[in-house]
């Protein structure tokens, strides 16, 4: 298992598919540090010289942003669309989707599980209101 700024890749899978595991490198990023350094697609993760390895780990922390930097940057302009109390802030604080998407029957993902509202009774509570409706 090959270690490239501190982050394990799985050294079964090839090599673009291996450094998506680097948080900040996607399918495009991925496929052009492998071309950039002139490595073959095809070769496994566990496959890699250590100076193969050098020269990734280089490529990586002089052109890219990447892991906790970018997790950093990300979390910055969040908080500044919040303090700055744009559309976008309001929906981050309230925990809604951000991007357009309906709330009306979705977005659970956001909004978390499902809350009853209004009052919950019990069978004897419903029975009683039965009988004092007749």
């Amino acid at each position: 298992m090959p270690r490239i700024m501190g982050i394990d890749i799985p050294g079964r899978k090839r090599l673009p598919y291996a450094l998506r595991y680097i948080y900040g490198i996607g399918p495009q990023r991925a496929d052009e540090i492998v071309t950039k350094l002139g490595l073959d697609p095809l070769m496994k993760a566990d496959d890699l010289s250590s100076e193969q390895v050098n020269a990734i780990a280089k490529v990586l922390q002089g052109d890219y942003i990447l892991e906790g930097d970018l997790r950093r940057e990300t979390q910055s302009n969040i908080r500044r669309l919040i303090s700055i109390g744009s559309y976008r802030g309001i929906r981050h604080r309230r925990g809604l989707p951000v991007r357009g998407q309906r709330t009306k029957t979705n977005s659970r993902t956001r909004k978390g599980g499902r809350r009853t509202v209004g009052a919950v009774r019990g069978k004897e509570a419903r029975a009683a209101a039965k009988v004092a409706s007749r």
